[in-house]
């Protein structure tokens, strides 16, 4: 019984729960993807127009984004406090609004309605939050494959919501509403108290390379089985039954990793807490060591470039012969010591001090013209497939949703290839990620037949990379103290750059195209002479919406992105050639 006991306390603190429950809350923590599947019922519901509903989209990006507050909570609160708080505004923004559309309470104004938009949606920043920032903090040897897993089930939780909702089968589409108020704030709940930092030895063991390739096997059995099960449901008219099996056999995937943490508390010889301790502290003297490698500036100033590279032990040696004569020049008066100002790349940073480092800004654009042009993709993928031809383009959308779930878990695995086997800065994945977005984008401008889905499929992958390589390596140079504040800030790059390519130029150069095309349609039908059908078109138009055709109303759009993801490449590379002394000292040089 006693044994039974010490096994289920080191279940509880198994760090592999933490981050099983993580991806858990991540799975039904993005909410914002089912925007345009709500959106409809507000629109009818509220007799909304396209414009006033596109304010309540505004709202929803800029709730998803801004995530100070989430941040510096998280530096305060405990985790489930962070956690509750999330839930509470998921559930008070998402309920009410369900409440309205319903019609039993009145209804409000549309600035209130973007209020509580962006209230419900920004309880994901709360959630994203709290699960990057345990995980990352109890697996930082293995941050890429960590943030690209929790990105991905982030990414994909919109398809899990719809599929749970399709099993759900409710006659009034406002009970999506209401699923989205309660489902995702019950999960929260349920497991606030799991996700937390563990105390321990974080560093890499045995298991964890088994423990992360069943999990990137669950990671492609999810994508297969969710896009197989949608195409199925969009070909066949499936009964309930089939439909309720489906999504039985959703929850049974999802619920698969939590076998590791089981396995490694259960059957496995678990850790003795106290052996545990004393490796923390171990790994502290030895963190404490590298930190004080360097005491003064004037190591920094005087050192050769080639320190750098050295192995750990030789490097040691040479600074350490460096500060004796330093010292001695210093008790001569031939130097005057000074403390070295700030942190360097790869210790803790504020948010400030980060703020005024060229490597954190040159991150920032590249993310913003990245997966700024990306994302303006996804929002816009509805009217884009619409303009060649294609009718049901929901099926667009849930691609790029797989195609994204499938970028962010491969770009967090790739990029950890490249700076655990090589060194090399993760950045130069970001690079790779650009530079397919950029054929995506000439893809999607060409028009070609197969050009939409090579592109989504291009796209897709590009866009979602991004969002596993940049928290990575903004922890890797700007340290985790302040992980949470650094990565919320990063995250406004997202809706800053939807706004410059889809507010003022996607939405823009369709419009002129559009408006190009009814004024060649209302002219041919003035040739033919009928002064009552061209008095009935002209009212029918200013009753329409303006409707493009063809490849043309998002070439122009589609190139000047394509163009912008190469400027991303060229900041990304300077970035990698800046960082490249960083990443030999963070994770050895292989060839020294």
């Amino acid at each position: 019984m006693l044994l039974l006991k010490e096994k289920f306390g080191a279940f509880i603190n198994n760090r592999w729960l933490v981050f099983v429950a993580a991806m858990w809350i991540q799975s039904c923590a993005g909410v914002g993807y089912l925007f345009g599947s709500i959106s409809p019922v507000i629109k009818s519901s509220l007799n909304y127009n396209q414009k006033q509903l596109a304010r309540l989209g505004v709202a929803k990006d800029l709730g998803d984004s801004v995530g100070f507050l989430a941040g510096s909570l998280c530096e305060v609160l405990p985790i489930w406090g962070a956690l509750l708080v999330g839930a509470l505004q998921n559930f008070i923004g998402y309920g009410w609004v369900w409440l309205i559309v319903t019609h039993r309470v009145p209804s409000l104004p549309l600035w209130a309605m973007c209020i509580l938009i962006f209230v419900g949606t920004n309880g994901e920043t709360y959630f994203n939050t709290a699960a990057l920032v345990s995980c990352v903090q109890n697996f930082p040897k293995s941050r890429g494959p960590v943030v690209g897993i929790l990105k991905g089930f982030a990414g994909l939780s919109g398809a899990i919501l719809t599929q749970v909702y399709t099993m759900i089968h409710a006659p009034d589409h406002a009970s999506l509403i209401f699923m989205v108020a309660v489902g995702p704030s019950m999960v929260i709940i349920a497991l606030m108290f799991i996700v937390r930092p563990i105390g321990g030895h974080r560093q890499i063991r045995p298991s964890d390379s088994s423990s992360f390739t069943f999990i990137y096997s669950v990671c492609l059995l999810l994508a297969a089985y969710l896009m197989g099960v949608m195409l199925l449901e969009d070909l066949v008219d499936l009964n309930h039954s089939v439909i309720t099996l489906f999504t039985v056999l959703l929850f049974v995937v999802v619920l698969l990793p939590i076998v590791i943490p089981v396995i490694l508390s259960f059957y496995l010889d678990p850790r003795n807490p106290a052996g545990e301790s004393l490796l923390s502290e171990l790994q502290k003297q030895e963190t404490g060591q590298d930190v004080n490698e360097v005491i003064f500036s004037e190591v920094e100033d005087e050192k050769p470039k080639e320190v750098d590279l050295l192995p750990a032990s030789e490097r040691q040696k040479r600074i350490a012969q460096l500060q004796v004569r330093l010292f001695q020049a210093a008790a001569e008066g031939a130097v005057r010591i000074k403390r070295r100002k700030g942190p360097r790349r790869g210790e803790d940073f504020t948010l400030m001090q980060a703020l005024i480092k060229a490597d954190f800004w040159l991150i920032f654009f590249s993310l913003l013209l990245g997966s700024g042009s990306g994302l303006t993709v996804i929002d816009n993928l509805g009217q884009m497939s619409q303009s060649l031809g294609f009718e049901n383009t929901h099926i667009f959308v849930s691609m790029i949703s797989i195609w994204n779930f499938l970028g962010r878990v491969g770009g967090g695995y790739f990029s950890e290839i490249i700076v655990r086997d090589y060194a090399y800065p993760r950045p130069v994945a970001m690079a790779v990620a650009q530079a397919i977005m950029a054929v995506g984008h000439f893809f999607f401008a060409m028009g070609w037949p197969g050009g939409m889905h090579i592109g989504t499929l291009l796209i897709g992958l590009g866009y979602g990379a991004h969002w596993a390589i940049v928290p990575a390596a903004a922890s890797e140079l700007f340290g985790l103290k302040k992980f949470g504040a650094l990565y919320n800030f990063l995250t406004l790059a997202n809706p800053a750059g939807s706004l410059v390519f889809s507010g003022l130029i996607a939405s823009s150069i369709y419009d002129h195209e559009a408006e190009k095309q009814a004024h060649r349609h209302h002219h041919q039908q003035n040739n033919l002479g009928s002064v009552f059908g061209s008095m009935l078109n002209v009212a029918l138009a200013v009753e329409e919406p303006l409707k493009c055709e063809g490849a043309v109303c998002f070439f122009l759009t589609s190139m000047i992105m394509s163009g912008f993801c190469i400027v991303a490449v060229v900041l990304s590379m300077i970035l990698v050639y800046r960082t490249k002394i960083v990443y030999a000292n963070l994770y050895g040089n292989p060839s020294a």
